[in-house]
């Protein structure tokens, strides 16, 4: 299917071209888009759909939903229902495509997800992730039942400010971009919220990633526990300075420094502190680092391996 805002494909908008693929879908169904930016809520509950761009930076799937929106209903969105994009099943791929919450930054408008990924073997190729608090949702909101979610990002963007990679999947981000942006305080941000259930060995692992960000030195938090035993671990990664020397937060909460699982190796970069680091995070053996590759993280009891 092929998806064209001009007319010229067979839909003119995505959800459009969704909406023919039946709930019980079994084979992987390839849905074209054309450049172009598309506005609308995309909700996604069908297994197997690929969603392929012409290119990543002119392809764009955008709203502006956010926490502080009165929904419909008459209450606020919240969190969880300010979603642009929400991916529902399993077995989604996305390539060379933008997905973004256009709201606005997080002290204005609250969180605003530019996507929810609530689905296991998910891929995302090439794809840019753009927004300010709580970009990118990889898991289940808290009070659902636990299901086992994972995620495979390669050579992707993902942009924002506070504790804007979040929730409880296991996801490789394999040769990514990670932007800080700039709120002009203290405390610019934080990239990750993990709330990984005790139970599962791997959180997010970022592999050969860069991290970057025109933020000022020494104001940028790597993660902080939004449950307590996140876990989050950064192999081989370029920091900049906007990096704050401690590397970690406890969330206000001390007995999270006892929980909580945070780990580097191979830090490159002005961002590498790694002796100043919090004493509760730790500095992995290259013995361990090297056991931790996509498909060591990512197999699970069905042994996927995104990389075949």
């Amino acid at each position: 299917m092929i998806v064209a805002k001009d007319g010229s494909g067979d839909y003119k908008t995505v959800q459009e071209a969704v909406d023919q693929i039946p709930k019980n879908n079994e084979e992987q169904v390839k849905i074209y888009i054309k450049n172009g930016i598309y506005k609308e809520k995309l909700y996604i509950m069908q297994p197997y759909i690929t969603l392929i761009g012409e290119d990543p930076e002119k392809t764009i799937l955008t709203y502006d939903d956010s926490a502080h929106k009165i929904h419909e209903d008459g209450t606020e969105m919240g969190t969880f229902r300010s979603y642009s994009t929400f991916i529902g099943a399993d077995h989604f791929i996305a390539e060379n495509i933008t997905f973004e919450n256009s709201a606005g930054e997080g002290h204005k408008v609250g969180q605003a997800l530019a996507i929810y990924i609530d689905g296991d073997r998910a891929i995302f190729k090439r794809c840019r992730f753009l927004g300010h608090q709580d970009t990118v949702f990889t898991g289940q909101k808290v009070g659902q039942e636990k299901k086992y979610n994972r995620q495979y990002f390669v050579d992707c963007t993902l942009v924002g400010d506070v504790d804007f990679i979040f929730g409880s999947s296991t996801a490789v981000f394999n040769k990514c971009q990670i932007i800080s942006l700039d709120r002009k305080k203290n405390v610019n941000g934080y990239i990750t919220a993990a709330s990984t259930p005790k139970e599962q060995e791997y959180g997010y692992v970022f592999l050969d990633c860069t991290l970057t960000s025109d933020a000022a030195v020494d104001t940028v938090y790597l993660g902080r526990p939004w449950r307590p035993y996140g876990n989050v671990a950064f192999i081989n990664c370029w920091m900049g300075s906007h990096i704050k020397t401690e590397g970690w937060h406890n969330w206000g909460k001390e007995e999270n420094e006892g929980t909580a699982r945070y780990y580097e190796y191979g830090t490159k970069g002005p961002g590498d502190n790694m002796e100043g680091r919090v004493q509760w995070s730790t500095k992995l053996e290259e013995e361990v680092a090297k056991k931790m590759t996509i498909e060591a993280i990512l197999s699970g009891d069905d042994s996927w391996n995104p990389l075949s």
